[in-house]
């Protein structure tokens, strides 16, 4: 039976996320600090018949299966290999859609991974990362090769960064989805000529450790999001009456997460939280790549 490669494609946070001015492409730069968590997406692909097949778990609405982003992960890869794919995938979701936490770019990212060791590494890091770019802005962070990374441009750009201490991590979402484009033109009427924050207006020796994070840590989406679901405000002064760290909206919503100094700290969040209505989700900021894995005793499906 021809083997399987198993990739974990975790969620990510973003520690700080400045929308900074609207470039010549027509898109905001934006300044951003990426954090892989430990909730996370399974991504197996297995050589089958000709064509891509994915199936999907966990309950999840991915969408139709020739818009996500696995499937064009898949084509791409097997464009630049020079090969037809002949692939069954199966996409085990738990990251919630449409709530800033880059699930589909994760799962785009893992898939690409998974492909490259599957057909014996034909790909280095330089080769996957300008894969990645053509998918999403998120998708290259997940294939850059650490967990902490600060982001520019429309998040194509990264420096990798070394990996801070794990600290656990609560995630919440509301039910409500935030369509980022609505999102970005909120944020532009609220500044009209006030104009965009400067780029990188600190030292780097700040994201060296939680203290200088927290002391950084801020989303130029959070007020326009805190309008729309008033309950996201409630939750994040939960998450910092319970101890958090740090407490920002994800992305560009909507979720929320909190970066915790204890798991009891975490917990007792959780359940304020959760009282106010809020789907939640534990989890841990993590200090490497996930490993992948090579299962030859199955078949998917």
């Amino acid at each position: 039976m021809t083997a399987g490669v198993v990739a974990e494609a975790p969620a990510k946070v973003n520690l700080r996320l400045r929308i900074l001015a609207r470039e010549a492409s027509g898109y905001h730069g934006l300044e951003s600090l990426f954090a892989a968590i430990s909730l996370a997406d399974t991504v197996e692909v297995r050589e089958g018949a000709p064509g891509i097949r994915l199936a999907v778990g966990g309950g999840v609405d991915t969408g139709p299966p020739d818009d996500n982003l696995v499937v064009r992960a898949a084509r791409r890869f097997h464009r630049a290999l020079g090969t037809a794919p002949a692939l069954d995938v199966a996409l085990t979701k738990r990251i919630p859609s449409a709530a800033g936490l880059g699930g589909g770019s994760s799962d785009a990212a893992a898939t690409l991974r998974a492909l490259n060791a599957l057909h014996g590494e034909p790909f280095g890091r330089a080769g996957l990362l300008r894969m990645a770019a053509e998918l999403g802005s998120d998708v290259p962070f997940f294939l850059c090769g650490s967990t902490l990374a600060l982001g520019w441009g429309r998040g194509e750009r990264l420096l990798a960064l070394p990996p801070l201490p794990s600290r656990p991590v609560l995630v919440a979402h509301p039910g409500i989805a935030m369509p980022t484009g609505d999102a970005f033109r909120r944020v532009a009427e609220r500044r009209g000529a006030e104009g965009a924050p400067e780029a990188f207006a600190f030292g780097l020796d700040r994201l060296g450790g939680w203290s200088g994070v927290s002391s950084l840590a801020e989303n130029d989406f959070e007020e326009v999001a805190f309008e729309r679901v008033p309950v996201l405000a409630a939750a994040k002064e939960a998450m910092r009456a319970a101890g958090a760290e740090i407490s920002l909206l994800a992305g560009s919503g909507a979720s929320l997460f909190g970066v915790f100094p204890s798991t009891e700290a975490r917990d007792q969040a959780g359940a304020r939280v959760g009282a106010l209505g809020l789907a939640t989700w534990t989890a841990q900021t993590l200090e490497s790549e996930p490993p992948l894995r090579v299962d030859p005793s199955r078949g998917i499906g």
